[in-house]
Protein backbone atom coordinates (compact mmCIF):
# COMPACT_ATOMS: atom_id res chain seq x y z
CA UNK A 1 0.00 0.00 0.00
CA UNK A 2 1.65 3.19 -1.18
CA UNK A 3 -0.37 5.33 1.18
CA UNK A 4 0.68 3.44 4.30
CA UNK A 5 4.08 5.06 5.13
CA UNK A 6 2.61 8.50 4.61
CA UNK A 7 -0.50 7.67 6.61
CA UNK A 8 1.58 6.22 9.44
CA UNK A 9 3.78 9.32 9.57
CA UNK A 10 0.80 11.63 9.44
CA UNK A 11 -1.07 9.78 12.16
CA UNK A 12 1.96 9.53 14.42
CA UNK A 13 2.29 13.28 14.13
CA UNK A 14 -1.37 13.70 14.94
CA UNK A 15 -1.07 11.44 17.96
CA UNK A 16 1.91 13.40 19.20
CA UNK A 17 0.15 16.70 18.62
CA UNK A 18 -2.94 15.81 20.59
CA UNK A 19 -1.37 13.54 23.16
CA UNK A 20 -2.04 15.98 25.96
CA UNK A 21 -5.72 15.83 25.10
CA UNK A 22 -6.26 12.18 24.21
CA UNK A 23 -3.54 10.05 25.71
CA UNK A 24 -1.95 12.05 28.54
CA UNK A 25 -2.05 9.82 31.59
CA UNK A 26 -2.52 11.22 35.04
CA UNK A 27 -1.90 8.89 37.99
CA UNK A 28 -5.22 9.88 39.53
CA UNK A 29 -7.42 8.92 36.58
CA UNK A 30 -5.45 6.33 34.57
CA UNK A 31 -6.93 2.87 34.18
CA UNK A 32 -5.19 -0.22 32.86
CA UNK A 33 -6.91 -3.16 31.18
CA UNK A 34 -5.18 -6.41 30.16
CA UNK A 35 -6.31 -8.14 26.97
CA UNK A 36 -6.48 -11.84 26.14
CA UNK A 37 -3.03 -11.55 24.55
CA UNK A 38 -1.53 -10.38 27.85
CA UNK A 39 -0.93 -6.86 26.54
CA UNK A 40 -1.93 -4.13 28.98
CA UNK A 41 -3.67 -1.02 27.67
CA UNK A 42 -3.61 2.15 29.73
CA UNK A 43 -6.33 4.74 29.18
CA UNK A 44 -6.48 8.22 30.63
CA UNK A 45 -10.25 7.92 31.12
CA UNK A 46 -13.09 5.55 30.26
CA UNK A 47 -13.42 5.14 26.50
CA UNK A 48 -16.12 7.11 24.72
CA UNK A 49 -15.29 6.46 21.03
CA UNK A 50 -15.19 2.70 20.57
CA UNK A 51 -14.57 0.55 17.51
CA UNK A 52 -15.38 -3.16 17.78
CA UNK A 53 -14.29 -5.70 15.17
CA UNK A 54 -16.22 -8.74 16.36
CA UNK A 55 -20.03 -8.98 16.66
CA UNK A 56 -19.92 -10.48 20.14
CA UNK A 57 -17.81 -7.56 21.37
CA UNK A 58 -20.26 -4.99 20.06
CA UNK A 59 -23.11 -6.90 21.67
CA UNK A 60 -21.39 -6.90 25.06
CA UNK A 61 -20.67 -3.17 24.79
CA UNK A 62 -24.35 -2.57 24.12
CA UNK A 63 -25.42 -4.92 26.91
CA UNK A 64 -23.35 -2.76 29.25
CA UNK A 65 -25.43 0.25 28.21
CA UNK A 66 -22.70 1.84 26.10
CA UNK A 67 -24.08 1.39 22.59
CA UNK A 68 -23.97 5.15 22.11
CA UNK A 69 -20.18 5.01 22.46
CA UNK A 70 -19.77 2.81 19.38
CA UNK A 71 -18.39 4.78 16.44
CA UNK A 72 -17.32 1.80 14.31
CA UNK A 73 -18.30 -1.87 13.97
CA UNK A 74 -17.43 -4.83 11.75
CA UNK A 75 -19.61 -5.81 8.81
CA UNK A 76 -21.18 -8.78 10.60
CA UNK A 77 -22.53 -6.89 13.60
CA UNK A 78 -26.32 -6.72 13.28
CA UNK A 79 -27.57 -6.47 16.86
CA UNK A 80 -28.93 -4.59 18.69
CA UNK A 81 -30.89 -2.39 16.26
CA UNK A 82 -29.01 0.70 17.48
CA UNK A 83 -25.90 -0.54 15.66
CA UNK A 84 -27.60 -0.04 12.28
CA UNK A 85 -26.49 3.60 12.23
CA UNK A 86 -22.87 2.95 13.28
CA UNK A 87 -20.11 3.19 10.66
CA UNK A 88 -18.97 -0.16 9.25
CA UNK A 89 -15.18 -0.48 9.03
CA UNK A 90 -14.68 -3.87 7.38
CA UNK A 91 -14.19 -7.14 9.22
CA UNK A 92 -11.91 -8.52 11.87
CA UNK A 93 -9.60 -10.00 9.24
CA UNK A 94 -9.74 -7.09 6.80
CA UNK A 95 -10.49 -3.87 8.70
CA UNK A 96 -10.48 -0.61 6.76
CA UNK A 97 -7.59 1.20 8.42
CA UNK A 98 -8.24 4.59 6.87
CA UNK A 99 -11.89 4.47 7.94
CA UNK A 100 -10.86 3.56 11.49
CA UNK A 101 -8.35 6.41 11.65
CA UNK A 102 -10.99 8.92 10.55
CA UNK A 103 -13.21 7.87 13.45
CA UNK A 104 -10.56 8.94 16.01
CA UNK A 105 -11.30 6.02 18.37
CA UNK A 106 -10.05 6.04 21.93
CA UNK A 107 -10.58 2.27 22.11
CA UNK A 108 -10.42 -0.47 19.47
CA UNK A 109 -11.51 -3.94 20.57
CA UNK A 110 -10.74 -6.94 18.39
CA UNK A 111 -9.68 -10.58 18.42
CA UNK A 112 -6.05 -11.22 19.44
CA UNK A 113 -5.61 -13.38 16.33
CA UNK A 114 -6.18 -10.42 13.98
CA UNK A 115 -2.97 -9.73 12.08
CA UNK A 116 -3.66 -6.00 11.88
CA UNK A 117 -3.29 -5.50 15.65
CA UNK A 118 0.45 -4.83 15.41
CA UNK A 119 -0.12 -2.24 12.69
CA UNK A 120 -2.76 -0.40 14.70
CA UNK A 121 -0.58 -0.41 17.79
CA UNK A 122 2.33 0.83 15.71
CA UNK A 123 0.18 3.86 14.93
CA UNK A 124 -0.24 4.49 18.64
CA UNK A 125 -3.90 3.50 18.65
CA UNK A 126 -5.38 1.99 21.85
CA UNK A 127 -6.13 -1.65 21.00
CA UNK A 128 -7.61 -4.13 23.46
CA UNK A 129 -7.49 -7.77 22.32
CA UNK A 130 -10.52 -9.80 23.41
CA UNK A 131 -12.26 -12.84 21.95
CA UNK A 132 -14.71 -14.86 24.03
CA UNK A 133 -14.52 -18.53 23.04
CA UNK A 134 -15.67 -20.16 26.29
CA UNK A 135 -17.94 -19.00 29.09
CA UNK A 136 -14.91 -18.12 31.21
CA UNK A 137 -13.67 -15.96 28.34
CA UNK A 138 -17.03 -14.21 28.18
CA UNK A 139 -16.81 -13.42 31.90
CA UNK A 140 -13.37 -11.91 31.31
CA UNK A 141 -14.68 -9.95 28.30
CA UNK A 142 -17.46 -8.40 30.39
CA UNK A 143 -14.98 -7.49 33.10
CA UNK A 144 -12.37 -6.02 30.73
CA UNK A 145 -14.88 -3.98 28.74
CA UNK A 146 -16.48 -2.80 31.96
CA UNK A 147 -13.10 -1.55 33.12
CA UNK A 148 -12.31 0.14 29.80
CA UNK A 149 -15.73 1.80 29.68
CA UNK A 150 -15.84 2.67 33.36
CA UNK A 151 -18.95 0.58 34.00
CA UNK A 152 -18.89 -0.97 37.45
CA UNK A 153 -21.90 -3.24 36.85
CA UNK A 154 -20.16 -5.38 34.20
CA UNK A 155 -19.53 -8.36 36.49
CA UNK A 156 -23.13 -8.21 37.69
CA UNK A 157 -24.39 -8.33 34.11
CA UNK A 158 -22.48 -11.54 33.42
CA UNK A 159 -23.58 -13.02 36.73
CA UNK A 160 -27.19 -12.34 35.75
CA UNK A 161 -26.62 -14.06 32.40
CA UNK A 162 -25.36 -17.17 34.19
CA UNK A 163 -28.26 -17.05 36.62
CA UNK A 164 -30.80 -16.83 33.78
CA UNK A 165 -29.25 -19.88 32.12
CA UNK A 166 -29.40 -21.76 35.40
CA UNK A 167 -33.11 -21.02 35.76
CA UNK A 168 -33.71 -22.11 32.18
CA UNK A 169 -32.30 -25.59 32.84
CA UNK A 170 -35.22 -26.25 35.17
CA UNK A 171 -37.64 -25.79 32.27
CA UNK A 172 -36.14 -28.60 30.17
CA UNK A 173 -38.56 -31.54 29.88
CA UNK A 174 -37.17 -34.42 31.93
CA UNK A 175 -37.49 -36.80 28.97
CA UNK A 176 -34.88 -34.77 27.09
CA UNK A 177 -32.30 -34.46 29.84
CA UNK A 178 -29.10 -36.10 28.63
CA UNK A 179 -30.31 -36.22 25.01
CA UNK A 180 -27.37 -36.18 22.59
CA UNK A 181 -27.63 -33.02 20.50
CA UNK A 182 -25.90 -32.43 17.17
CA UNK A 183 -25.54 -28.65 16.88
CA UNK A 184 -24.42 -27.50 13.43
CA UNK A 185 -22.84 -24.05 13.25
CA UNK A 186 -22.29 -24.13 9.48
CA UNK A 187 -23.88 -26.05 6.60
CA UNK A 188 -20.36 -27.14 5.70
CA UNK A 189 -20.80 -29.53 8.63
CA UNK A 190 -18.89 -27.65 11.28
CA UNK A 191 -20.44 -28.71 14.57
CA UNK A 192 -20.22 -27.53 18.17
CA UNK A 193 -18.06 -29.84 20.25
CA UNK A 194 -18.18 -30.17 24.05
CA UNK A 195 -15.16 -27.86 24.35
CA UNK A 196 -16.91 -24.91 22.66
CA UNK A 197 -19.06 -22.31 24.39
CA UNK A 198 -22.07 -23.82 22.58
CA UNK A 199 -21.09 -27.20 24.01
CA UNK A 200 -20.82 -25.64 27.45
CA UNK A 201 -24.28 -24.16 26.96
CA UNK A 202 -25.76 -27.55 26.01
CA UNK A 203 -24.19 -29.11 29.10
CA UNK A 204 -25.45 -26.31 31.36
CA UNK A 205 -28.99 -26.93 30.07
CA UNK A 206 -28.75 -30.65 30.84
CA UNK A 207 -28.26 -31.94 27.29
CA UNK A 208 -25.56 -34.26 26.00
CA UNK A 209 -23.43 -33.67 22.92
CA UNK A 210 -23.33 -35.98 19.91
CA UNK A 211 -19.82 -34.76 19.07
CA UNK A 212 -16.98 -36.54 20.85
CA UNK A 213 -14.70 -34.55 23.12
CA UNK A 214 -11.16 -34.00 21.94
CA UNK A 215 -12.10 -33.08 18.35
CA UNK A 216 -11.78 -29.35 18.99
CA UNK A 217 -14.35 -26.64 19.69
CA UNK A 218 -15.94 -26.61 16.21
CA UNK A 219 -14.71 -29.63 14.25
CA UNK A 220 -15.67 -30.33 10.64
CA UNK A 221 -17.57 -33.61 10.65
CA UNK A 222 -18.26 -35.91 7.71
CA UNK A 223 -21.90 -36.81 6.95
CA UNK A 224 -21.06 -40.47 7.57
CA UNK A 225 -19.63 -39.64 11.03
CA UNK A 226 -22.91 -38.03 12.05
CA UNK A 227 -24.87 -41.09 10.84
CA UNK A 228 -22.70 -43.35 12.99
CA UNK A 229 -23.03 -41.00 15.97
CA UNK A 230 -26.84 -41.23 15.63
CA UNK A 231 -27.81 -38.03 17.55
CA UNK A 232 -31.11 -37.80 19.38
CA UNK A 233 -31.70 -34.24 18.14
CA UNK A 234 -30.38 -32.25 15.18
CA UNK A 235 -30.07 -28.45 15.49
CA UNK A 236 -29.40 -26.81 12.13
CA UNK A 237 -30.21 -23.56 10.34
CA UNK A 238 -33.53 -22.96 8.59
CA UNK A 239 -31.61 -22.66 5.32
CA UNK A 240 -30.11 -26.12 5.80
CA UNK A 241 -33.01 -28.18 7.12
CA UNK A 242 -34.59 -28.82 3.72
CA UNK A 243 -31.39 -30.35 2.37
CA UNK A 244 -30.59 -32.77 5.20
CA UNK A 245 -31.93 -35.85 3.43
CA UNK A 246 -29.58 -35.15 0.51
CA UNK A 247 -26.59 -35.93 2.70
CA UNK A 248 -25.23 -39.48 2.43
CA UNK A 249 -27.15 -41.79 4.77
CA UNK A 250 -29.08 -39.05 6.52
CA UNK A 251 -32.51 -39.96 5.17
CA UNK A 252 -32.43 -43.10 7.33
CA UNK A 253 -31.33 -41.41 10.53
CA UNK A 254 -33.90 -41.90 13.34
CA UNK A 255 -33.68 -38.19 14.29
CA UNK A 256 -34.83 -37.22 10.78
CA UNK A 257 -37.35 -40.02 10.38
CA UNK A 258 -38.93 -39.07 13.71
CA UNK A 259 -38.68 -35.32 13.03
CA UNK A 260 -36.39 -34.64 15.99
CA UNK A 261 -34.99 -31.56 14.27
CA UNK A 262 -34.80 -27.92 15.38
CA UNK A 263 -34.40 -25.45 12.52
CA UNK A 264 -32.83 -22.21 13.73
CA UNK A 265 -34.03 -18.88 12.28
CA UNK A 266 -31.08 -16.61 11.52
CA UNK A 267 -31.67 -14.42 14.57
CA UNK A 268 -31.56 -17.44 16.88
CA UNK A 269 -28.54 -18.88 15.09
CA UNK A 270 -26.70 -15.59 15.64
CA UNK A 271 -27.73 -15.56 19.30
CA UNK A 272 -26.43 -19.09 19.87
CA UNK A 273 -23.17 -18.98 17.92
CA UNK A 274 -22.02 -15.61 19.27
CA UNK A 275 -20.85 -15.74 22.88
CA UNK A 276 -22.60 -12.72 24.31
CA UNK A 277 -25.73 -11.41 26.00
CA UNK A 278 -28.12 -13.09 23.57
CA UNK A 279 -27.10 -16.58 24.69
CA UNK A 280 -30.06 -16.50 27.06
CA UNK A 281 -32.64 -15.71 24.36
CA UNK A 282 -31.04 -18.28 22.06
CA UNK A 283 -31.10 -20.91 24.81
CA UNK A 284 -34.76 -20.12 25.53
CA UNK A 285 -35.60 -20.79 21.90
CA UNK A 286 -33.58 -24.02 21.91
CA UNK A 287 -35.27 -25.35 25.05
CA UNK A 288 -38.74 -24.52 23.66
CA UNK A 289 -37.94 -26.26 20.40
CA UNK A 290 -36.58 -29.44 22.00
CA UNK A 291 -39.37 -29.56 24.59
CA UNK A 292 -42.00 -29.63 21.86
CA UNK A 293 -40.42 -32.63 20.14
CA UNK A 294 -41.78 -36.04 21.07
CA UNK A 295 -39.13 -38.46 22.20
CA UNK A 296 -39.83 -42.05 21.23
Amino acid sequence: MGWWPEMRSLYRGLVAGVSMLLFAISPASALTVVGDDGVALTLSKPATRVVTLLPSLAEVVCDLGACDRLVGIDRYTNWPPETANVAVVGGGLDPQLEAILRLRPDLIVMAPSARVIARLRDLGLPVLALEPKRMADLARTYRALGEALGIAEADARFTQLQSDLGVLKRSVDASWLGARVYFEVSDELYAAGPDSFVGELLTSLGFGNAISSGLGPFPKISPEWVVRANPDVLVVSEQTVGRLTQRPGWSGMPAIAEKQVCAMPQAQADALVRPGPRLVSGAQWLVRCINQLKRS
